[in-house]
């Protein structure tokens, strides 16, 4: 197993396929974003070992994310290839988080590897604002992809960005909309990572803010779920459905920390907060032998910190991590 110096077993990697997208959601990119040359990245079948590396050393859920994910020429090759994993009970679940621009095309055969549920970040529901907020978007492609997804039997998941001046107006009607098709919804605090245009305390919008405006909504009851992640999750009585709520500035995940992320050049970042990394790339290019790559596995958690320094505040540089969420995976 993998327990860092705080005793918090690594059960669940997050691992970026690619840092491109096709879309420019306004708090996540710059619009003319620099992304990496191919030849930078992790191959498929790399990808694949560092994967199977992780899964041998009790990691138990495995998310592929970007960027976009589905963006990945032949990604498929690499979800067919971690599917071995849930066949022979090593892995818990495989799956994903996608904006579900190309869903549609996926949907099927994901479902058939194996893959039980998706999240999709979606921040609107009004086409205009939809095309504003991501820059590029088209609502009825990925609404079409999200239906795709549901009839083939995924279980679908909507992460929303609770941005304040652009969005808030509407965050119940997502719920409404969500939990009506049988969708869990989970909100999330804009985070400060990367250079972007637009000044993020701006937008910035506390979940405790939220959960009282969606309290005169519905009855909303604590639940004690957890999917593996950072969420709290809440059940608004009326609809039967699921909200949760991910605080890494109001109230940060740290002290239940169980994961790590993978980035598409094969950086593992123990913490999302902060820049310490392991350069696993070097070391498996380095050499066909995984002792070298379990080594260095154990010498990156032995690193992983307590909790992130994230902070958002007129008083504070405009963001806290250089690297764009894209980069680090999702």
């Amino acid at each position: 197993m993998l327990v860092d110096p705080f005793g918090r077993h690594v059960t669940y990697l997050r691992v970026s396929v690619t840092d491109r997208c096709d879309l420019r959601c306004t708090y996540c990119m710059a619009e003319d974003m620099t992304f990496l040359p191919k030849r930078d990245l992790l191959t498929l079948e790399e990808l694949d070992r560092l994967c199977t590396a992780f899964v041998q050393r009790g990691v138990k859920k495995l998310r592929i994310t970007g960027g976009e994910p589905l963006v990945r020429r032949n990604v498929m090759q690499l979800f067919r290839a971690l599917g071995r994993h849930l066949d022979s009970g090593a892995l818990e679940e495989l799956t994903l988080t996608t904006n579900a621009n190309r869903l549609a095309l996926f949907a099927d055969e994901l479902a058939d590897i194996g893959v039980r549920r998706v999240n999709v970040s979606l921040d609107s529901l009004r086409p205009d604002r939809f095309r504003t907020i991501t820059r590029t978007g088209d609502l009825d492609k990925v609404l079409g992809g999200i239906m795709a997804a549901k009839r083939a039997g995924l279980h679908v998941k909507i992460n929303t960005v609770a941005l304040a001046g652009q969005n808030e107006d509407e965050l119940a009607d997502i719920v409404r909309w969500a939990h009506g098709e049988g969708f869990d919804v989970t909100f999330i605090e804009t985070m400060p990572m990367g250079e972007v245009e637009e000044d993020r305390t701006a937008h910035y919008l506390p979940l405790s803010v939220l959960r009282e405006r969606l309290d005169a909504v519905w009855t909303l009851s604590d639940l004690p779920l957890r999917t593996g992640g950072p969420a709290r999750y809440v059940r608004a009585e009326e609809t039967g459905g699921r909200i949760g709520f991910i605080t890494p500035l109001t109230h940060n995940f740290c002290e239940g920390c169980n994961r790590v992320r993978l980035t598409c050049t094969g950086t593992l970042y123990m913490c999302l907060g902060q820049e310490d990394a392991a350069d696993l790339r070097a070391v498996i290019r380095a050499t066909e032998s995984d002792d070298a790559l379990h080594a260095a596995l154990d010498d990156a958690i032995a690193r992983k910190p307590k909790g992130h320094d994230f902070i958002i505040d007129r008083g504070a540089p405009r963001f806290s991590v250089a690297r764009h969420m894209s980069v680090t995976g999702g």
